[in-house]
């Protein structure tokens, strides 16, 4: 992404109204693993968070959460309604994900809902801890007959996300004629 890339979105969530945010994607209800006592310091990291509904709902099931976006528009919406639900295990990080360094093993759930770039795959294959999963969903290549701007290069082809996680335990490997489904849990 660049300059470009980031006030693009700025300008997109700049328009949007204060504390009213999307529902989280019904893929998370389904796959969360619950945070109980003996993992309190249960950790999520919710890329290319957007509005950040899915890394607050995670934060309201006892994870602490970052939150990655290029948008500081959109992490000033998510912020705003972290305020509001008083959620106080959150971090907001404006990042640039073609520049994002992941720390190794430090999660244990990342979400990634239509965002996606081939080239981050090994980096967050390597920042889920042993045990941890992957919640993820994106567009592919078949979205372009619906949507025909959209960049092909930000779509996956047919295959290509279960693909990237093949080596993991499969919980849901799903995918339509536009969208994809995964969550896997690292062995």
């Amino acid at each position: 992404m660049t300059v470009q890339d980031r006030k693009r979105w700025d300008t997109r969530y700049r328009t949007l109204p204060k504390g009213r945010l999307p529902d989280p994607d019904p893929l998370l209800f389904q796959y969360t693993p619950p945070v109980s006592g003996h993992s309190a310091d249960a950790r999520a990291l919710d890329l290319a968070a957007g509005l950040g509904q899915n890394g607050l709902w995670l934060a309201e099931q006892g994870y602490s959460v970052d939150l990655l976006d290029i948008s500081r528009e959109a992490l000033r919406h998510a912020q705003y309604d972290a305020a509001r639900r008083e959620l106080h295990k959150v971090n907001f990080l404006q990042v640039d994900l073609d520049e994002a360094a992941l720390q190794s093993e430090a999660y244990d759930l990342v979400c990634v809902f239509r965002y996606f770039q081939r080239e981050l795959f090994p980096r967050i294959r390597e920042c889920v801890r042993r045990g941890g999963r992957v919640i993820y969903q994106t567009y592919t290549s078949g979205a372009l007959a619906e949507m025909p701007d959209m960049n092909p290069c930000y779509l996956a082809e047919p295959g290509e996300l279960a693909g990237a996680f093949a080596d993991w335990e499969l919980l849901r490997c799903h995918e339509t004629e536009i969208m994809a489904q995964v969550v896997a849990i690292k062995k």
